[in-house]
């Protein structure tokens, strides 16, 4: 046997946390009880079981709470194998890790502003494989096109200006880079996001998307930034912050270029966007473009299904739920009348 999610075992806490305030409550009203009456007096004139019917409903809130926790869980055991098929669309986010994109221009910097884009959009894809392509001057695929979305959200966390040890801007890498991920990969639609500032110090981008053109391939494009721009924060040898300066001692301000973004995706019959705060464009390009286009299967797979069975830890809590609210209606089928003891309606 084994859980679907862990995390709520965290819940645990809160379960020692009523167990301990349960036992502090329990000695707190023995303690006022003692006060207002001597204990002999006290036992003559309440039920010797009314104490023991509390402690038992505290005990059963505390399984009631366990077994909640427990369903949450979602334990698994038992399985059948299945074989699964995917259909889905192949992207690749092609996205620039140079230092111009720590500028703070777009809140919090471009770069991190980027990745909870990215975020957004891996919750509104549909079985399509999604790969990760980091470029500066030179480039480096991060993760090869798969549907492990928490693999991918891993990798990508992993982005940052120091990834490509290579300084500088080279879209037409980046491009290329992408384009390899697609050797392997048949399809009539395949396409790459590219996500950018749009300086771009070396190389011909252009040439690449001419090449992606006839490869089927159609490039989008994201631009980040503003067109007034900003400095670029970045840490000095002693950890602390200062602006990147040029050869000259001058501060680097770096700004939005639209205009080979625009070329780039008309040379592929992609389309250009120019993120926001409202729509960082990621999900309206899907939404607009891709999710409109054919859909191709991928390889088929064996897998092994576990059978989900929160069912069971949660009828067990119901139960005992139901079982604590009967000793409360009906404490007679709990407590019985005896010598010395008293009725139901004593209580």
């Amino acid at each position: 046997m084994h859980f679907a999610d862990l995390y709520f075992l965290n819940l645990i806490w809160i379960i020692f946390i009523v167990a301990g305030l349960f036992v502090f409550f329990d000695r707190a009203y023995q303690r006022t009880l003692e006060a207002f009456g001597q204990t002999d007096l006290l036992r003559q004139l309440m039920h010797p079981s009314l104490i023991l019917l509390r402690r038992v409903s505290m005990g059963i809130i505390l399984i009631v709470l366990s077994f909640s926790m427990f369903a949450l869980m979602r334990p698994l055991w038992g399985y059948t194998w299945e074989k699964s098929k995917r259909v889905g669309l192949d992207i690749v986010l092609v996205v620039d890790v140079s230092k111009s994109m720590l500028s703070t221009d777009v809140k919090p910097n471009r770069l991190e502003r980027t990745k909870l884009a990215i975020r957004d959009l891996l919750e509104n894809l549909k079985g399509d494989r999604v790969g990760l392509v980091a470029f500066a001057g030179s480039a480096v695929s991060i993760c090869p096109l798969t549907v492990d979305y928490n693999g991918f959200i891993m990798a990508m966390n992993n982005l940052n200006y120091d990834v490509i040890s290579r300084g500088g801007t080279n879209i037409e890498r980046g491009l290329s880079e992408a384009l390899k991920g697609y050797n392997q990969s048949p399809g009539k639609y395949k396409a790459v996001i590219l996500i950018t500032d749009g300086e771009n110090w070396e190389g011909d981008p252009l040439k690449v998307a001419d090449l992606a053109s006839s490869q089927g391939v159609k490039i989008f494009c994201i631009g980040v930034g503003t067109k007034d721009g900003d400095l670029i924060p970045i840490k000095n040898s002693e950890g602390g912050q200062e602006f990147l300066k040029d050869d000259k001692e001058n501060f680097v301000k770096t700004r939005l270029s639209e205009n080979i973004l625009e070329s780039i995706a008309s040379a592929t019959q992609g389309t250009y966007i120019k993120a926001s705060g409202v729509e960082f464009g990621l999900n309206l390009i899907y939404n607009q473009y891709l999710s409109g286009w054919d859909k191709k299967e991928f390889e088929a797979k064996v897998e092994k299904r576990y059978f989900e069975r929160f069912q069971i830890p949660l009828l067990i809590a119901i139960l005992f739920l139901i079982l604590d609210t009967v000793l409360w209606i009906r404490p007679g089928m709990f407590i019985k009348s005896g010598k010395g003891g008293k009725g139901k309606n004593d209580l």
